[in-house]
């Protein structure tokens, strides 16, 4: 359940109200241990409905052999268990939860993470990914890439039975995107022979199972050799027994208007691709006026389109695992500060500062002065995660993809562990 914190409460409180424990809280929301509550403030509280007390030389195999509970629903249920902490003897473990009555869709959860990503954070999110997206391989103009280091990212991949995706771009070597390389790519037949053979090479040798497109700002008259591209590397992967993800920018009508949108033909791609994710944020950005990064609204009108054109079970959903801090009075040429949803509620929390919840975006946000500056921040919560889950659902959707998943975000995994089936479960 999510529960809204009033002024005047403590963690002792909830936890005594409910059922739970204070440490089981603070681990479930990612709360330090000063951390004073904010009213406002969405906490997700799991009550376990049964429990095993670990006893002298238990490990995880012998207790899901012991309760019938598999290894991966154990550490969906005991984050702590994920970091890899030797058990402890009288240490009482979740084995299922109470009000279980909301179960939602089989989902394919997909998360896309840099290689310089945190350990414990990335540990957090393991246990819920079918796929686990790394970001990013680009191209050299002979067809020869440019790696990631990937190899961390890959292991625990395997250690957590997650198919590995290879997100390839148009970084090129200063490590930025090229729209020149990339039209260069699409126009050339001989160069993508070269780029997916060494694409293909890689993944075969490291274990990758996905190709993930991510292709953006595509010159319209480029969009028919797009296409052509798309065809000839889902034909080359298939021939190896890989997928073809491909990522496309949040449109609302087939003719949208814009660098970002034109060659992006949902119908199109929605037959080429085997799965898509609709980069479904981003409506509020670094440089755009104050307003929630995924409002539900706009989320929703993506999605409609998207399932008229392509086939329900092949769309993946974007979520933002992040949210910005504006600086007011807006100023276009002023960049907003990038802020994580945990770090948000511990900013609102020191700047003395209440949460608000916008039910027409269904995200929460805040103001506070600094230094003579008024702020706003908009972010996501479990409240705001829990509305996109029950609109993916609603519409039969294959998946969710987070982007992405450099910052900490506790009680989004705690929410997912009470509202999705046992899993991970895998497309394709």
């Amino acid at each position: 359940m999510i529960y809204v914190v009033k002024r005047g409460d403590s963690l002792s409180r909830i936890a005594r109200e409910y059922g739970t424990s204070v440490a089981r809280l603070r681990s479930d929301n990612g709360l330090l241990a000063d951390q004073p509550l904010v009213p406002g403030q969405a906490l997700v509280v799991l009550i376990p409905d049964e429990t095993y007390t670990v006893r002298p030389g238990d490990g995880l195999y012998s207790i899901s052999a012991r309760t019938g509970v598999s290894i991966r629903r154990l550490i969906r249920l005991n984050p702590v268990l994920v970091q890899g902490n030797v058990l402890r003897e009288g240490e009482v473990l979740a084995l299922g939860l109470k009000e279980e009555g909301e179960m939602l869709g089989a989902f394919s959860v997909n998360g896309y993470a840099y290689p310089h990503i945190r350990q414990g954070i990335l540990r957090q999110a393991m246990p819920f990914l079918a796929d686990l997206s790394v970001f990013s391989y680009g191209f050299r103009e002979d067809g020869s890439l440019i790696p990631t280091p990937d190899e961390r990212l890959l292991s625990e991949a395997r250690q957590f039975g997650a198919d590995a995706s290879l997100v390839l771009t148009s970084i090129d070597e200063t490590g930025h995107f090229s729209t020149q390389r990339a039209a260069r790519l699409f126009r050339d037949r001989a160069l993508q022979d070269r780029v997916l053979e060494n694409l293909i090479q890689v993944m075969r040798t490291k274990g990758y199972r996905i190709l993930d497109s991510d292709f953006e700002y595509i010159q319209e008259e480029d969009s028919e050799a797009y296409f052509g591209f798309l065809r000839h590397a889902r034909d080359r992967l298939h021939e190896q027994g890989f997928r073809l993800h491909v990522d496309l920018a949040p449109k609302t009508y087939a003719d949208q208007p814009g660098l970002l949108y034109r060659a992006h033909n949902y119908s199109v791609i929605g037959e080429i691709a085997d799965q898509v994710l609709l980069m479904t944020y981003e409506w509020g950005y670094a440089y755009g006026p104050p307003m929630a990064v995924a409002p539900l609204p706009q989320v929703e009108r993506v999605l409609r389109y998207g399932v008229s054109e392509i086939p329900p079970g092949k769309i993946q959903m974007g979520i933002p695992n992040y949210g910005y801090d504006w600086t007011l009075p807006y100023d276009k040429d002023r960049r907003a500060v990038t802020v994580g949803n945990q770090e948000a509620v511990l900013l609102a929390s020191r700047m003395g500062a209440e949460i608000q919840f916008d039910e027409s975006a269904q995200a929460p946000n805040f103001q506070y002065t600094l230094d003579g500056a008024a702020h706003t921040v908009w972010f996501e919560d479990a409240r705001s995660i829990l509305a996109k889950l029950r609109l993916a659902d609603s519409m039969h959707l294959g998946g969710l993809g987070y982007w992405n998943l450099l910052r900490p975000f506790p009680q989004n995994w705690a929410l997912l562990s009470q509202l999705l089936p046992d899993g991970p479960e895998k497309q394709g």
